[in-house]
């Protein structure tokens, strides 16, 4: 399964007992790896040139910085808010709760690159608000490397969780359906215990807000809460107003902390993208990077070629559509939700996806790389479409 002009190479056949492999790593804290009839988990290795690992990790810091500084430049600007989309309901807590330090808007994070067969990096977006994966990354493919005799630069993944959550120390994690949704309530609880923090797990929808004041379905109160809880959420959902209240108010303290929004909306990419057009905020050294790892992205479809348009907070692929060098739609995810009903729409330059040959037959590469603490570290691999979505697997990512 090897292709010399391919810098990827999948390595071993899946196990002739996955259910054993399968309950072992439900042991390890990674239960969905099969769900329900469908097998999420492909049983192989995907692995890279050091030297590739080696620029990602590169490209992901100096990426890093450069969004940092778009969004200090974005912060406490409503037209530029708006440029980004970021809800209104939203505005006075990010202007008048003070920004974190340079590099730690948000201290759980995940890049998603397109890496192609030739090695060529480039960026398709940041998740710095409620990225998943975590466990797939964190437990599963350290676990599979080492079966397969593979070092894995993931295994640092958790000692970084736990120096972010000793500084922001939640006293509370929830998530949507907390022990029903298994990969939301997995990824919690695995942050949980990385963290070494004595915590409470609890259920977002079975939260309630008294007078600006957070308390769960016992009446518990809630200080400090660390949630898989998009923040773009509060302005469609009927409790919206009242937990911007409670966070605006300093009754609450969310993490990843608000501003971790400016990061996540795909208009910051534009913003970026435009300010570098303009020869503005960015030093030559930056500009450098964004040339060569960003992707050319715009408020609106003024591509020649192919394209790709999502929403400014999509999640899982639900509202990309992609575009041929005609400009006809040529793809639409069908599975995720399309959030672009309710939120503005950005247009991106097509990029390269490798293309890899598992036990199911060709699939398209999405490399996953998280920052923890401020620091690229984690690969996370999935295996799909061109678009990756809802269907994508994972498959552990590593390097050789």
């Amino acid at each position: 399964m090897t292709d010399e002009n391919n810098i990827f190479e999948v390595v071993g056949q899946p196990h002739p007992n996955r259910s054993e492999r399968v309950e072992k790593l439900a042991e390890l804290g990674f239960t969905w790896a099969d769900l329900e009839e469908e097998e999420y988990w492909i049983d192989q290795l995907v692995l890279m040139p050091k030297e590739t690992y080696a620029e990602l990790e590169q490209a992901a810091a100096a990426l890093w910085r450069i969004l940092d500084k778009a969004a200090r430049y974005v912060h406490r600007r409503p037209d530029l808010y708006e440029l980004i989309g970021i809800p209104p309901i939203l505005w006075t807590m990010l202007n008048e709760l003070p920004i974190p330090e340079p590099g730690l808007i948000s201290r759980y994070a995940r890049f998603d690159f397109a890496v192609a067969n030739d090695g060529t990096i480039k960026l398709l977006e940041l998740n710095a608000d409620t990225p998943t994966g975590y466990v797939e990354a964190s437990i599963a493919t350290p676990w599979l490397m080492e079966q397969a005799g593979y070092d894995s630069p993931n295994a640092r993944m958790k000692d970084l969780v736990a120096e972010a959550w000793a500084i922001e120390r939640p006293d509370t994690v929830a998530c949507v359906d907390y022990g029903w949704h298994l990969e939301d309530s997995g990824t919690i609880e695995a942050l949980g215990r990385h963290s070494g923090l004595d915590l409470h797990y609890e259920d977002c929808l079975e939260l309630w807000i008294d007078e600006g004041i957070l308390k769960n379905k016992d009446g518990r109160t809630i200080e400090r809460l660390f949630a898989l809880y998009p923040k773009e959420w509060m302005a469609v959902d009927d409790a919206g107003e009242a937990l911007s209240y409670a966070i605006e108010t300093g009754r609450l303290t969310i993490f990843n902390g608000p501003h971790s929004i400016l990061l996540q909306s795909k208009g910051l990419l534009a913003a970026v993208w435009g300010l570098y057009e303009l020869g503005l905020l960015f030093d030559a050294e930056e500009r450098q990077a964004i040339a060569k790892y960003m992707l050319p992205t715009y408020n609106k479809p003024v591509f020649a070629g192919g394209f790709v348009s999502k929403s400014m907070f999509g999640r899982e692929g639900g509202s990309v559509r992609l575009f041929d060098e005609e400009g006809r739609l040529e793809l639409e995810d069908q599975e995720g939700f399309d959030s672009s009903v309710l939120f503005p729409t950005v247009y991106q330059k097509r990029a390269e996806l490798a293309r890899i040959n598992t036990v199911f037959g060709e699939r398209h590469l999405l490399t996953g790389l998280f920052v923890l603490n401020g620091t690229p570290c984690g690969l996370l691999g999935r295996a799909g479409g061109p678009i990756t979505g809802n269907t994508s697997h994972f498959i552990a990512l590593g390097v050789k």
